[in-house]
Order: structure tokens, then C-alpha cells, then sequence
């Protein structure tokens, strides 16, 4: 390949552009026809007991969806570890999205703070050492539960807990169980359903909430821990009228995606961050191979800087920093040749661009 095209030089730019994204785990899911959009976000099962942070048993509902969803008609239904005889409790109303539905449930004594308003009541007691909850979207009891995936499949649930010793529960494994001092609360503040009880749900502080909390949607991915790196693997293409490509390529914490398809169109870096004192980006780039191109690089409207033909197997090509944004925060990378030209072939390199604080 040249180093003149049409007896004129010409200079390369690649804008680098990669989506924070958190991956999914695959697993079997609730199946009710809004799958995934309202969760059981809370789950408090000791209400009441002796040492009880409250005096009844909760469950706390979420909205992550983009759309208020009506519960009129809808249950929330429990059984024990390994029973199938459901107690149902009717809700009603509409949850907007990022909005909160609080379901009080029975008392097992008189220890405890007492709740905020409940939106809906019932009386069913939860079991600490393990039970089934479901949200469905009919009246009819259920009658699954004995064996893992038995409620899933059902048409009318959209989601299900098991915890504890459960016999049923979505994913690889049921939530832990709670105690008198914790309740089982969804990862990414209600936001994150991988449809996998056994990561989505961790111990932690009860902390019921009501339909007059302030509505959070979920409109962007959680933001990732402070501190936290990664990297991901992408391809580029040198083509003969020395333009190159990047693949479309995301970057998860703390996991990578290689990139898939090459293509024309410029990437994008969108970082999030939830250190009120902001983040800095770093650009890392390893060897190209099979040759290493000499590059430059430059961040937003900035002007290139040369990169040297060998340089070190870890090798900083820029940083930018920022306040954070509940919203993320994007970064547009130029990385492009230098002059003069060097004599590339054309053909399709590789290399490795890691980010982190």
C-alpha cells in the first residue's frame, strides 16, 4: 500500500468508542407476558422475631421498565421451601417506571420498627430459612414449586425468589437466606435481573420503601464500582485507501467482549461513574500484530502525538478526566497515523485497549 494517495498525503483518524455495559447471565427466566419489567426487589422474612429490624414481613417491589405497568388483578403469592400451596395477596394501582409498591406481610411477634405506608397487605408469614415468592399477574394460585424452573415456566409469573432452602428459583441457585437483621435485596438498586436468584439477590439492611419514594428508573447501565478496570480485544482493518475501522466492541466491569463485526462506522467510549469525585480514563494499547503501526493519538479535539514504532507491551496513549454523570460521561479517542505516512499493507491487525482508573 502507498504512502500517497492521489499524490497527496493523507492522515488517518480512528475514533474509539465503547459502551459500559453490564453482561447478562444466562438463565431460565419468568416467562409472564411483562417478563423482566416489575421485580421483586426486597424481600424482609423475620417480622417480628425476636432481634427484628421490623415488625412485619415485606416485600418490596420494583419497576425497572420505561413504562408505568397496572397490578390490578396482579398477586404476590408465597410457599414454603418446598411446597406448592401459594397464599396469594391482591395488589392494585399502577407502578410508574423506577417506581417502588410495598406489600406488608404478617407478624411473628412484636419486636421491630413498623413499616411506611404499605401499599398492599396480606398475611402470609415468610419463612427465614427459605421460602418461594412470586409475582404473577393473575389471581389463580399457583401450584409449582418442587423442583428449580417448576414456576418459571409458568405463563403468568413475572418473577420468582427462592431463597433459603428452596426447591424452586430462578437461575443456578436460590438467594441466600435472610435474618433477622438483613433482608434480600436486588443487585444495582432493583435495576439488575439476570434471571439467576443466586447472583441478582445478596443480604444486606432492610430498607423498605413505598410508592412515595422518589422514582429511580433504570435508563442507564449501574454505573461500575470506583476503581474498577477492564479491557476489551478489537480488530482493526487497513484498507487500501488507508482509511481503518474499528470494531464494534463493548467493555464490561470487570469482564471483556471482543469486538464482532469490523465496520466503518466510529465507536464511542461512554463511562459511568458513581465516585462523586469523578473518574479519569486511561487508554492502553498493546502491540499491533503482525506489524506495529506507528501511531498517534488524541483525545476529543487535541492534536496527535506521535506513538513510537516498538513501544512497551503496555504503552498509555491518553487519559481524560471528569465529573461524574448520572448519566455517563463520553469520550471520543482519535487515534490515527502520524507523518509521515508509514507503508502499511492492507489486511486486518489486532490489539488490545484496557481502561481504568
Amino acid at each position: 500500500m502507498s504512502s500517497r494517495i492521489g499524490g497527496s498525503m493523507k492522515r488517518i483518524h480512528l475514533l474509539v468508542l465503547l459502551s459500559v455495559l453490564a453482561l447478562p447471565f444466562a438463565a431460565a427466566s419468568a416467562s409472564g407476558s411483562g417478563a423482566g419489567t416489575l421485580v421483586v426487589a426486597e424481600v424482609f422474612a423475620a417480622g417480628g422475631n425476636s432481634g427484628a429490624a421490623y415488625a412485619n414481613d415485606y416485600v418490596e417491589l420494583f419497576n425497572r421498565g420505561a413504562a408505568a405497568v397496572a397490578v390490578d388483578g396482579w398477586t404476590l403469592q408465597y410457599a414454603s421451601a418446598a411446597g406448592t400451596t401459594w397464599q396469594a395477596t391482591a395488589l392494585s394501582g399502577t407502578i410508574p417506571a423506577g417506581g417502588r409498591y410495598l406489600v406488608q406481610l404478617a407478624s411473628g411477634g412484636v419486636n421491630g420498627a413498623g413499616l411506611p405506608t404499605p401499599d398492599a397487605t396480606g398475611t402470609s408469614n415468610l419463612a427465614v430459612t427459605g421460602g418461594k415468592v412470586a409475582l404473577v399477574d393473575t389471581a389463580t394460585a399457583l401450584s409449582c414449586g418442587t423442583s428449580p424452573g417448576s414456576c418459571s415456566a409458568v405463563s403468568t409469573v413475572e418473577d420468582l425468589i427462592g431463597y433459603g432452602g428452596a426447591a424452586d428459583y430462578e437461575g443456578s441457585g436460590a438467594a441466600p437466606a435472610p435474618s433477622a437483621t438483613t433482608a434480600l435485596a436486588r443487585a444495582g438498586n432493583g435495576c439488575t435481573d439476570t434471571d439467576n436468584n443466586a447472583s441478582d439477590f445478596a443480604t444486606a439492611a432492610p430498607a423498605p420503601l413505598n410508592s412515595s419514594a422518589p422514582a429511580a428508573p433504570c435508563s442507564a447501565p449501574p454505573p461500575p464500582p470506583p476503581g474498577t478496570s477492564g479491557s476489551a480485544g478489537v480488530d482493526v482493518d487497513v484498507q487500501p485507501v488507508l482509511s481503518i475501522a474499528l470494531d464494534h466492541a463493548t467493555l464490561s466491569f470487570p469482564a471483556a467482549v471482543p469486538g464482532t463485526t469490523p465496520g466503518p462506522l466510529p465507536e464511542n467510549v461512554t463511562v459511568t461513574s458513581n465516585d462523586p469525585s469523578g473518574y479519569t480514563l486511561s487508554v492502553h494499547r498493546t502491540a499491533f500484530s503482525p506489524h506495529d503501526l506507528p501511531l498517534g493519538i488524541g483525545v476529543g479535539s487535541g492534536g496527535l502525538v506521535a506513538v513510537p514504532v516498538a513501544p512497551t507491551p503496555d504503552l498509555l496513549l491518553a487519559t481524560a478526566s471528569g465529573a461524574s454523570a448520572s448519566g455517563g460521561d463520553v469520550w471520543a479517542t482519535s487515534v490515527g497515523f502520524v507523518s509521515p505516512l508509514p507503508v502499511v499493507p492492507s489486511g486486518h491487525y489486532t490489539a488490545t485497549l484496557t481502561f481504568g482508573r
